[in-house]
């Protein structure tokens, strides 16, 4: 099975006031088709919390091709390409119920030894390799995200990790750093601009208690809106993205 699907129905609760799928609820959704199609192939989250290991998101670049709305019947795919250096690598394709695409994702992950929150280099996916589909839904893996040289940035507010905000493994569900990503923006950008395109790194995890300074950078470059927002606790960055709005 090395394309594993899922037939959606888009909820109300996963769309903003345009009826349009918000950014943070593609990431849930392809999050747990993830876990999914782990599980089936025999390296979910039971298999390697048996070596007191666990998935964790590193990068993340989707692109909205057609936005889905409300009620729209859509269709989910996702397969793993196998590793990439410390990476391992799986992409996400979602389509209306004709096979047109819809959004397109690339995602970069690590294992981490949840004892002592390294990286670890125990599991290995080798014998999995059978299972892999080398199709790309985007082109290139995520790369690193930073705040932009030479453009300032400013402080967008101060965010405490919460109960909603913690996920199973106890730390900050990665869609919800989008949230805070949004939120941190002005309302008649995320009301009025459609997303087009997100990247987002995780640097480090944040857990209940953390208190995550904010801060944004926007730019104008041709027909898009670009901002940049940063997490970080006690100086350090606990995640960076990229957000770019097409202006109407």
């Amino acid at each position: 099975m090395n394309v594993f699907s899922q037939e959606i129905t888009i909820p109300c609760y996963d769309t903003d006031m345009n009826f349009l799928l918000k950014p943070a609820s593609f990431m849930n959704m392809a999050q747990e088709i993830a876990n999914r199609h782990a599980a089936v192939l025999g390296f979910g989250y039971d298999d390697l919390e048996r070596t007191r290991t666990a998935w964790v998101l590193s990068r993340m670049h989707f692109r909205f091709l057609r936005h889905p709305k409300w009620r729209d019947k859509v269709v989910l795919n996702t397969w793993h390409k196998g590793s990439e250096r410390l990476f391992y690598l799986r992409d996400f394709r979602m389509e209306d119920e004709n096979g047109n695409p819809l959004v397109a994702a690339t995602t970069s992950w690590l294992i981490l030894n949840i004892d002592t929150r390294r990286i670890s280099r125990e599991v290995s996916l080798e014998p999995y390799d059978n299972t892999s589909c080398k199709e790309n839904a985007l082109e290139e893996s995520c790369g690193k995200i930073t705040m932009p040289a030479g453009l300032e940035k400013e402080p967008a507010g101060v965010h405490k990790v919460t109960y909603s905000d913690v996920d199973m493994n106890g730390h900050t569900n990665n869609a919800m750093y989008i949230v805070w990503a949004m939120d941190a923006l002005d309302y008649g950008i995320t009301s009025g601009k459609p997303v087009t395109d997100v990247r987002i790194n995780f640097n480090h995890e944040t857990r209940p208690g953390d208190i995550v300074e904010l801060y944004r950078a926007v730019r104008e470059e041709g027909d898009s809106c670009i901002c940049h927002i940063e997490g970080q606790v006690e100086g350090n960055s606990a995640f960076c993205v990229e957000l770019s709005f097409m202006n109407k």
